[in-house]
């Protein structure tokens, strides 16, 4: 992927498994390509809860030392990448409180489009938060009074107070809960290993654990393991169960080795490429991918188009996913850093160049230049994504029109400022036509057709960290 678009995070947790926390260490390892500014792991040995939580990879923020401490057989982790609330410390997830009804630990993934709201409501009401996160509103919402049931329905009357997407983990000291928006735009898995479960965002996790899949969190589902088993409620009705899953976790932000929403990521994307040689044909003498996650799409392309798929970069493995770095500063260097033509296969050949999306432009720019400095003879780019036009406030973090360059300019000068010879996208009805229930995918950035009605200026992210300011 040739931009600068990031995602939310990455959930991943056990309940009855033994050294929890060395596990859940592998399972954050796997989903990694979630969010790269933080992590946290929080474990209970039904006695005691424990956390270690820091900035940075889960390499940097883990040693062995550390997961020692962690002793327990129930656990949840969380990489992140802030979509609401800074980069920093305070906003580390999984938050842990200690509240009437004893300790909570919370990992969230997904944006409440409502965050702001609820959050006046509450600070009117005395509470005081300690984050700059929307993940601290439902904290705060378990802990009111008035919320506050002694039943199982007593989570059942804080969510339904939430709008947006959100895929939660909730632990306790015995106890591990899975909840699901009633609209699902994030994925979350159920899974078992031995006689323990797994619960997590990507079934990657399950195959790096040698667990096995199980089941998907259904939309507006709470799913609540403990030694009794696993139950399973629902806090919304059927009529408001209307599954809106995030098309882009499929076009770009899960592991291809994942079964999201009911469908291998790898097979999708080699769907939209052979989708997109149909309806973005072009003459040509090699198929070339950016790396890594234009690669599926490739080679569908190539096979739908009957030209040879070739190697054109080679990717530094070692820089990171550029979108998912912060600061616009360390997303330039990663992006020059991160890919290499390889000049000897390219040279003097037309290519079509497959990648995943376009969203500002200045990195395709980039790549393009350094295949014209290699003398490629032509290069057609397709995208196997349609024009993204429209912000997300569902937890991809684009949330201003300003920083979409389709929706100011038309394909044509896209493609004049990116210097290709040809730009091609795919259709909406075209990416719809490889998903397996069309009508269950939100598609917002493509379409400006929302699930969920934003609140207004959610265009900040970091409008809830009073007194902090982006340098």
């Amino acid at each position: 992927m040739t931009h600068s678009i990031r995602e939310e995070c990455g959930l991943c947790g056990l309940f009855g498994i033994d050294d929890a926390a060395l596990k859940t260490y592998y399972g954050l390892q796997a989903l990694q390509h979630r969010g790269q500014e933080s992590a946290g792991i929080v474990v209970s040995d039904r006695e005691n809860v424990r956390s270690r939580k820091g900035m940075g990879l889960v390499s940097e923020v883990f040693i062995a030392r550390s997961l020692e401490t962690l002793s327990g057989d129930i656990a949840i982790g969380h990489v992140r990448y802030s979509t609401s609330g800074a980069s920093k410390p305070q906003n580390i997830q999984p938050l842990v409180v200690d509240y009437s009804q004893g300790l909570l630990a919370v990992a969230h993934n997904g944006n409440l489009v409502n965050a702001r709201t609820l959050r006046k409501e509450l600070e009117q009401g005395g509470s005081i938060f300690q984050t700059g996160t929307d993940s601290e509103v439902i904290v705060h919402l378990m802990a009111r009074p008035k919320l506050l049931h002694k039943d199982e329905t007593h989570l059942s009357h804080c969510l339904q107070r939430l709008r947006g997407a959100y895929s939660f983990l909730f632990m306790t000291k015995d106890t591990l809960t899975a909840v699901c928006d009633p609209n699902k735009f994030r994925p979350l898995s159920v899974g078992t290993l031995g006689d323990g479960y797994v619960i997590a965002s990507e079934t990657c996790t399950f195959d790096i654990l040698g667990g096995r899949y199980l089941r998907e969190v259904e939309p507006g589902e709470i799913v609540t393991i403990s030694d009794k088993g696993i139950e399973s409620s629902f806090f919304v009705s059927p009529e408001e169960r209307t599954p809106s899953h995030c098309i882009f976790e499929m076009i770009y932000f899960a592991r291809p080795d994942s079964n999201i929403f009911g469908m291998n990521v790898h097979k999708f994307r080699t769907c939209l490429g052979t989708c997109l040689s149909r309806e973005q044909p072009a003459d040509a003498d090699m198929v070339v991918s950016v790396p890594d996650s234009g690669n599926s799409a490739a080679i569908g392309f190539a096979h739908g188009a009957g030209i040879p798929y070739e190697r054109g970069f080679i990717r530094n493995h070692y820089v990171g996913r550029t979108f998912i770095q912060p600061e616009q500063g360390q997303r330039e260097v990663s992006v020059r850093m991160k890919l290499n033509v390889i000049r000897d296969q390219v040279q003097g050949k037309s290519l079509v160049v497959v990648d995943d999306s376009l969203i500002r432009g200045t990195t395709s720019k980039s790549r393009l230049a350094c295949l014209r400095e290699a003398e490629v003879s032509e290069v057609h780019m397709r995208l196997s994504s349609p024009p993204c036009r429209y912000p997300c406030f569902y937890g991809i973090d684009f949330p201003s029109r300003d920083e979409l360059i389709a929706s100011t300019h038309s394909i044509e000068e896209i493609r004049s400022i990116i210097d290709a010879d040809s730009l091609g996208y795919i259709s909406v009805k075209g990416l719809l036509s490889c998903t397996n229930s069309p009508d269950h995918w939100c598609h917002a950035c493509f379409s400006g057709e929302y699930p969920v009605e934003p609140e207004a200026d959610m265009d900040n992210k970091y409008a809830m960290d009073r007194g902090y300011k982006e340098e």
